[in-house]
């Protein structure tokens, strides 16, 4: 073989190596798709009775005070160990953002909660809308259980 010959014998060997380089670069190339965004909707809360958004933002607190035995007197229907799994799973929520989220999902079980304070102790819930009102009932009720020396 002359040199010319050589000389074409390469350049159509180069030519067929970078065919089959482009060939293999097309069935690896990464298509990336277009960045779409997304939003999640903002959530409705349903409107609640100011004494019960207050009686939960009370809840919440004395939950995180890990004072929550007096309330146990009132829970007929394991409504605390719904609240407080709920408290727990979520509690790196802020306090407002926890208060509106364990109303929305709970309020069933903090009403009934409610209802027994009411039907046991004879209180105007409506009348509740500080935490201090809860507060001082709380302590009030406290001081009203009786002790035993054993």
């Amino acid at each position: 073989m002359t040199e010319k010959e050589n000389n074409i014998k390469d350049t159509d060997n180069e030519k067929e190596q970078d065919k089959e380089k482009e060939l293999k670069e097309e069935e690896l190339k990464v298509v990336m798709p277009e960045a779409t965004w997304t939003t999640m909707p903002q959530t409705e809360f349903t409107e609640q009775p100011d004494y019960l958004q207050v009686f939960t933002y009370f809840y919440i607190a004395k939950f995180n005070q890990q004072d929550l035995e007096i309330m146990n007197l009132y829970d007929t229907n394991s409504n605390m160990v719904d609240i407080n799994h709920y408290l727990l799973d979520n509690i790196h929520f802020e306090q407002k953002e926890l208060m509106q989220h364990a109303l929305q999902y709970h309020a069933q079980n903090l009403q009934n909660i409610v209802d027994e304070i009411i039907r046991q102790d004879n209180i105007k819930a409506a009348e509740m809308t500080s935490y201090d009102d809860w507060d001082n009932w709380y302590e009030n009720r406290r001081d009203n259980i009786s002790t035993s020396l054993s």
